[in-house]
């Protein structure tokens, strides 16, 4: 059941000269996940203001559960906002703070004071609620802004890169504390980042956006395995990037030697291949692939849990990723091997 549907959204910014946010339409089911992922400038924080109702589109509507919210203000629209400095006030407690918004509602007293309990329950910080803000951590921080927003019993949760200030470990930890709260609750979730690895990690559906666009919408899986466009294919993960020329349906010219691919344009397109490293395989002797090429390694760099090997082909550098123990992982620079890589997996696109 949709939930959350943008209709062409539009917002164009005075002095500028292409549009924020440029057409954006999209469905969301109830109880979902959806990382709006982009670099900066690429219009989704625009986007999810335009969801909460801080920015007014142009053209386009904003519908939640079958009704146009679109002309009506924030504090009409039941959505819970947490932003990328949390916002939270410096001389009220926890308690003080995820109530605000409760108050502003006119909830009585008695019930809102069970919610801030059952907020603060929530995201772990019963024990916090006589706390001010600079009496708590950045990552504690970070979850009474969620349980504020949480309090109101939102109909959207809205989350504009809370991550952002907190260091590389606790972020991984408060992103997974996150995303185990928004499926235990069941709020339908719009998380805008500029980390693919939040993006990949926490959402059912990805939206990655590119000047004011949504390039791709799908899953985590889809949008990394199979992405729609040469920039979902550069920004989100890895790839070997290969240029060639297409002889024949399925077969592309690249250096000296011929690549095999499940879908090509027509013959005598120039192209650029992408293949992901860890589709890339060390083939041991006598084994095969859709494509086999000899290699010299040029560079070997270890990672704890993964491997990567720099290596040259007659088709181009190509980084194979491989586990430890994985065969040919032990491979020493200037060793020879053949790497093998299925037609399936090489995605290709104009050049």
């Amino acid at each position: 059941m949709t939930h959350l549907r943008l209709e062409g959204l539009t917002r164009r910014f005075a002095g500028t000269p292409h549009p924020a946010v440029d057409g954006v339409s999209l469905e969301l089911p109830r109880g979902a996940l959806l990382a709006l992922l982009g670099p900066s400038g690429c219009g989704k924080t625009t986007t999810l203001r335009m969801i909460a109702g801080l920015e007014v589109p142009d053209t386009g509507r904003v519908v939640v559960a079958d009704r146009d919210v679109t002309a009506l203000p924030p504090h009409r629209r039941n959505m819970g906002v947490v932003f990328q400095s949390y916002a939270l006030f410096p001389h009220m407690t926890a308690a003080a703070n995820v109530a605000f918004g409760l108050e502003m509602r006119g909830i009585p007293r008695a019930e809102r004071q069970a919610r801030v309990a059952e907020a603060l329950d929530l995201v772990g910080l019963r024990d916090y609620a006589a706390r001010k803000p600079s009496k708590l951590s950045g990552g504690q921080q970070q979850r009474v802004a969620l349980a504020r927003a949480l309090a109101i019993r939102p109909d959207l949760l809205l989350l504009d890169e809370p991550l952002s200030a907190l260091d590389a470990k606790l972020r991984e930890g408060v992103r997974d504390e996150i995303r185990a709260l928004q499926q235990r609750v069941g709020a339908t979730t719009v998380f805008v980042t500029h980390d693919q690895t939040e993006a990949l990690a926490m959402a059912d559906l990805v939206a990655v956006m590119n000047e004011g666009r949504v390039e791709q919408l799908g899953t985590p899986e889809e949008v990394f395995e199979r992405p729609a466009t040469r920039f979902v294919a550069t920004f989100v993960g890895r790839a070997a990037r290969l240029p060639g020329k297409v002889e024949a349906p399925g077969v592309v010219h690249c250096g000296a030697v011929a690549v095999k691919a499940a879908a090509t344009p027509a013959p005598g397109a120039s192209v650029e291949l992408f293949i992901r490293p860890h589709h890339i395989r060390p083939l041991a002797e006598g084994h095969s692939a859709d494509n086999a090429l000899d290699a010299q390694v040029l560079r070997r760099t270890f990672t704890g849990d993964v491997v990567a090997l720099e290596c040259a082909t007659p088709a181009g550098t190509l980084t194979a990723e491989l586990h430890g123990g994985t065969p040919g992982a032990s491979a020493a620079v200037g060793s020879r091997l053949r790497l093998g890589f299925a037609a399936q997996d090489v995605r290709v696109f104009p050049a």
